[in-house]
């Protein structure tokens, strides 16, 4: 049986809702379908999911998209996201607008999307101010159907620095519009944690991993120092946001709920 550990709002009088809400990118498990997803993140105590947009929920193909909101509500996970692979580039021929749809469907409050093609020191000008008028183009389609996008901080994009996301956030100017945050590869703990800490403000929610180095996957707990003091921060902000599980040691669904059990242990701490 599931035994999810948030399944709704507090009752009156009784405890407060945790301020960081552990949850799983379905991309974790690329290869099992929605179901078996929505059941071992149940089953690990986690409580929302980030389905892909990959293999789980595809916005051309409304049956998965169902699929996989019924396959969380099913196990009482909340949908809190939607990530799409959605480049803001300006030769996109169906443009954001299938996305906002497939999100809508899905019942995700938020899309991740990706800014443009290119990193920051290898964008010219042009790409840039692209870049901005077609994240500007999606962010007003999203607000039209209701929705919060989320730029993914990644290499390869114009959020590839906290600087560079910073001034994109900014020149395309839409309330609708935050950034995801990770630990940047390779990057030592002080200096992951100096650029969440100038970003944490415009963060909409955290994606959770422990590689070192560069893409080598181990548990959680090995990288405790780090993730103790992401948490600290977001703690100290005070807002209310998913840290999202993506990827573990192997993709290996066995040791999800330990690697579960040390995102919640860490993620409570003050």
């Amino acid at each position: 049986m599931s035994r999810n550990r948030q399944s709704g709002p507090p009752s009156p009088g009784g405890p407060p809702a945790p301020l960081i809400t552990p949850g799983i990118c379905s991309v974790t498990f690329r290869r099992l379908p929605a179901a078996e997803v929505a059941r071992l993140a149940a089953d690990a105590g986690l409580a929302a999911v980030e389905w892909g947009a990959d293999v789980h929920a595809p916005p051309g193909d409304p049956d998965a998209v169902r699929t996989a909101r019924e396959a969380a509500e099913r196990h009482g996970l909340r949908c809190c996201s939607y990530g799409s692979y959605f480049r803001a580039v300006p030769d996109d021929p169906d443009g954001f607008a299938p996305v906002a749809r497939a999100a809508v469907l899905l019942g995700a409050p938020r899309v991740r999307v990706w800014a443009g093609t290119e990193g920051s020191r290898e964008a010219t000008a042009e790409q840039r101010a692209a870049t901005v008028a077609a994240l500007r183009e999606a962010a007003r389609t999203g607000a039209d159907h209701g929705l919060e996008l989320g730029l993914e901080f990644h290499g390869g994009t114009l959020t590839d620095t906290v600087a560079s996301t910073v001034r994109l956030l900014e020149e395309v100017g839409a309330d609708n519009l935050r950034s995801y945050w990770q630990p940047p590869q390779n990057a030592p703990d002080e200096e992951a944690l100096a650029g969440l800490a100038a970003l944490a403000d415009r963060v909409c929610a955290i994606h959770v991993f422990s590689w070192w180095p560069g893409n080598h996957r181990l548990p959680l707990a090995e990288r405790a120092g780090l993730w103790g003091g992401v948490f600290g921060l977001l703690h100290e902000r005070g807002a209310p946001l998913e840290a999202l599980m993506e990827f573990v040691p192997g993709d290996d669904p066995a040791v999800l709920a330990r690697e579960a059990d040390t995102l919640r242990r860490i993620a409570a701490r003050r």
